[in-house]
């Protein structure tokens, strides 16, 4: 019995210390799913961006006095591809995406460009990129939330605290995205 008692403080380090170990290697696996989640953004952001200049390309040939439009979307794609960190890779996208947004009215002006097969085929990727960026803007956005929690809830937030976690920007919708969609449907 007398030596149950004074192994029983050890016993209870030995527990405590476990449990730091498993409470730490939780952060640790948080933050490196954030940073996974992170890169695939940062995948489908290059993989748009790779579309661009065919798109631009395609634009131009027939609307060759846009010049305006042209050097907005180039500006915005090299500031993407400049961006380092999660807070300039969103405002950069949402540049981007404005200006692809500028052009793709400008592609509406001119319907023998929207009945060439190679544009509809880069509008058709570009949409199918747009839907990867969000799939990954969500999944990143669910891991940094996890992430978020983990090192601001307790005890995780000592820990956090000890070891410099941060906490991790998560990647908003575009302020576009979330004004009213205007239609109009003219008669040609």
């Amino acid at each position: 019995m007398s030596i149950l008692v004074e192994l029983l403080p050890f016993a209870l380090l030995a527990l405590a210390a476990i449990w730091a170990i498993f409470l730490y290697n939780n952060l640790i696996r948080a933050r490196f799913r954030t940073r996974e989640a992170w890169s695939g953004i940062d995948v489908q952001l290059k993989r748009r961006s790779s579309l661009i200049p065919n798109l631009v390309e395609s634009v131009r040939g027939y609307a060759t006095h846009e010049h305006q439009v042209f050097a907005e979307v180039s500006q915005a794609r090299g500031a993407l591809a400049k961006a380092s960190g999660p807070a300039a890779t969103v405002a950069a996208d949402q540049s981007l995406t404005q200006a692809l947004g500028r052009l793709m009215v400008v592609a509406e002006a001119y319907p023998q460009l929207r009945a060439v097969q190679n544009f509809g085929w880069l509008q058709q990727e570009l949409a199918d990129s747009e839907e990867k960026v969000a799939y990954a803007r969500q999944f990143y956005n669910q891991n940094a939330l996890a992430y978020d929690t983990s090192i601001q809830s307790f005890p995780g937030n000592m820990f956090a605290r000890w070891f410099h976690f941060e906490p991790v920007v998560f990647f908003a919708a575009e302020e576009t995205a979330t004004q009213d969609v205007k239609v109009s449907f003219t008669v040609a």
